[in-house]
């Protein structure tokens, strides 16, 4: 099954942007959605982003939506999480995730295959 690797993360002021990207390597055939969680240290994972891979339907958690923009490349095998007016809250380890079955995008666990992660810091 394919590899994921994420990519675009680091420092940055608050106001500031950042572009997250994961590529899909090897076997991409069956992806029904991909997704970005994120994670603090002691705190669960949380949803922030998510994409239909055939539809192209979005859905974005209350926290980011206005300010995060999730997007696609079919022939890149390539999800991108555009993130503007960054705050200090957003502050996280950065996942992407695959999932291979319709389901309940907003819940990690419907997902099958997980990037390494990417650290973003947001400083006041």
């Amino acid at each position: 099954q394919g590899q994921l690797v994420e990519s675009g993360g680091g420092l940055v002021q608050a106001g500031g942007s950042l572009r997250l990207s994961c590529a899909v390597s090897g076997r991409t055939s069956g992806t029904v959605a991909m997704g970005w969680f994120r994670q603090i240290p002691g705190k669960e994972r949380e949803f922030v982003s998510a994409v239909l891979w055939t539809a192209g339907v979005t859905y974005y958690a209350d926290s980011v939506k206005g300010r995060f923009t999730i997007s696609k490349d079919n022939a890149k095998n390539t999800v991108y999480l555009q993130m503007n007016s960054l705050k200090p809250e957003d502050t996280a380890v950065y996942y992407c995730a695959r999932a291979t079955r319709p389901a309940n995008l907003r819940s990690g666990s419907q997902y099958d295959y997980w990037g390494q992660g990417t650290q973003v810091t947001v400083s006041s």
